[in-house]
């Protein structure tokens, strides 16, 4: 015996109403703030540690503000006209910049030969990327112990393997002429393991049919690399650029540690300035100023780099 229910029970139980066309109405969504809850930790602790020392120092640039004085006064682009007059703020950018080029480009290059090597298929894979990476997963205060010792004017392996050559020793870190580059060697030994990586997870994306198609032609191997690898490589060579141009030009750690600037200002890159002038002089705002300057052209070398990037894509 079969029952049949009222009219409208199946409304009053809940389920879905039919339009007279048939077919069933989708069930209307209301919108809720259960989306911010989630997202109001991070925007706090983006707004406390990020936004608010951004806002504070572009204030204090404008200021004379200093760690001596507890009165602040507003000084407009004073400091700013300053910075442009300085020429410690001129040489300390022209060592960012010389060691930027000196870095970025054997960063680059070296970390593509070292993923091809890898890629190449050679015995000891495992062996070939730990020694490669594994310089990188150090801090930065080790690196520096290492190399120290190994610039060690009389005890470091460095001019003993000069003298053992019958060559003069070198000054690593005492010779104006020659410190920055043992910082760039340095600083190449220790990061290239992340360009190696990022340029290797390229290498095992890429497709093989064109590689294997161009060996069935009897294209050799430089010349499949060439024409079929490295263009394919220039997105992975793009980015990798950029990321080792803007770490370069940040660079501050390692040469504190090494050098101190050191020797004659030789080795001081931009933010080292701005660190002695802001925490050894006092002058906070002077400081600031010319932090928002290198901020300024890091920006547009950012643009100018993808830019660039993009009109060749």
């Amino acid at each position: 015996m079969t029952t049949t229910a009222p009219l409208g029970a199946e409304e009053e139980a809940g389920s879905p109403a039919v339009a007279p066309d048939g077919r069933g109405t989708a069930p209307r969504r209301t919108r809720s703030g259960n989306g911010l809850v989630f997202v109001l930790p991070f925007l706090l602790v983006f707004g406390l540690f990020m936004v608010w020392p951004i806002v504070q120092g572009l204030w204090m640039s404008f200021t004379d503000s200093s760690l001596a004085l507890r009165d602040t006064r507003f000084v407009g682009f004073d400091n700013y006209t300053e910075a442009f007059g300085d020429p410690d703020v001129w040489s300390s950018l022209g060592n960012t910049v010389f060691f930027t080029v000196v870095s970025s480009v054997p960063l680059v290059l070296i970390a593509l030969a070292m993923a091809l090597l890898v890629h190449s298929g050679l015995a000891g894979q495992w062996a070939w990327r730990l020694s490669f990476f594994a310089p990188y997963l150090l801090p930065v205060t080790v690196v520096t112990m290492i190399w120290t010792w190994l610039y060690q004017p009389e005890l470091g392996m460095a001019n003993q393997l000069l003298t053992a050559l019958g060559m003069e020793p070198v000054g690593w870190l005492s010779d104006e002429s020659v410190a920055m580059w043992s910082v760039a060697a340095l600083t190449v030994w220790w990061t290239v393991g992340f360009n190696f990586l990022l340029y290797l997870a390229a290498l095992q994306s890429l497709p093989t049919t064109f590689d294997e198609a161009a060996a069935l032609d009897g294209a050799g191997a430089w010349r499949r690399l060439w024409s079929i690898t490295l263009p394919q490589l220039r997105r992975t060579t793009g980015l990798v650029a950029m990321l080792q141009i803007l770490a370069s030009l940040k660079v501050f750690d390692q040469i504190y540690i090494l050098t101190k600037g050191g020797p004659n200002g030789s080795t001081r890159p931009v933010l080292e300035y701005v660190y002695d002038v802001g925490f050894t002089g006092y002058r906070l705002g002077y400081a600031s100023a010319v932090s928002y300057l290198f901020f300024a052209l890091i920006v547009v070398v950012s643009l100018a780099q993808f830019r660039l990037f993009r009109r060749e894509d």
